[in-house]
């Protein structure tokens, strides 16, 4: 069961600004991030915590600095389906700002400890006023966002569990190793699985049928080694 913590706690505001690793404030120069950071409000929080519950009001726009959370939603059955996973310089709220409030339709619960900077609504109109940058930067990730649940629909609808099991490993990030990519998956399987539209055991069978065939090596603590990326692009482009 998470935990609800509210109010939210306060953090020390340390060197490391939040809003100089958020997308939407990195083409600001240093004093106008300054700015923006002074209307801030850095919160943190711990793996399991509720930071937003369905049907509550959106009053913020809620910027992850470090850390990970999901954004579900209930189904009328009880099921959990994960709509988005958010990372370091993702946010959630942003309905509110054009819309002028309302409340959520979503739950959104921390994944992996997290700290957070948020801004009053009213905070963030003055501040789109002043700097339009800011503004567009929110249509283009709000953009970009509808393109990839675009993406998303229409795998779910005519690709199969291992297209889409592919996609979702060649989208995290990774590095090069000596071996291949390198990637750490970010969610425990069940919840990689509801965000896939499949079940644990499928998403299990997939990643064993990769392993067996030298797509991927799974190391410990959730990292894989993608062996042949070719191979991965191959299948997550079958429909």
């Amino acid at each position: 069961m998470t935990r609800t913590r509210l109010p939210l706690l306060e953090e020390e505001p340390g060197p490391d600004l939040c809003v100089t690793r958020v997308p939407i404030f990195r083409g600001l120069d240093h004093a106008e991030q300054m700015t923006v950071a002074a209307v801030a409000r850095p919160v943190r929080l711990a793996k399991g915590d509720s930071v937003v519950a369905a049907g509550a009001p959106v009053t913020h726009l809620m910027v992850v600095h470090t850390g990970t959370v999901k954004v579900t939603r209930i189904s009328a059955d009880g099921h959990e389906q994960i709509v988005r996973v958010l990372g370091p310089g993702d946010f959630f709220g942003d309905s509110g700002i054009f819309t002028g409030g309302g409340r959520s339709a979503h739950f959104v619960t921390v994944v992996e400890p997290a700290s957070m900077c948020t801004f009053g609504h009213d905070d963030l109109h003055r501040l789109v006023t002043e700097h339009p940058s800011i503004g567009w930067q929110l249509l283009r990730t709000v953009s970009e966002r509808l393109l990839e649940t675009e993406a998303r629909l229409v795998a779910a609808i005519s690709g199969d569990v291992s297209t889409r099991v592919a996609g979702y490993l060649l989208s995290l990030p990774g590095r090069h190793g000596p071996q291949g990519v390198e990637v750490r998956l970010p969610l425990p399987k069940k919840d990689i699985a509801s965000l896939l539209d499949t079940t644990p055991e499928s998403l299990s069978r997939q990643l064993r049928r990769l392993r067996e065939s030298g797509v991927v090596r799974e190391q410990s603590g959730g990292r894989l080694v993608v062996l042949d990326a070719d191979a991965l692009m191959r299948l997550s482009e079958q429909s």
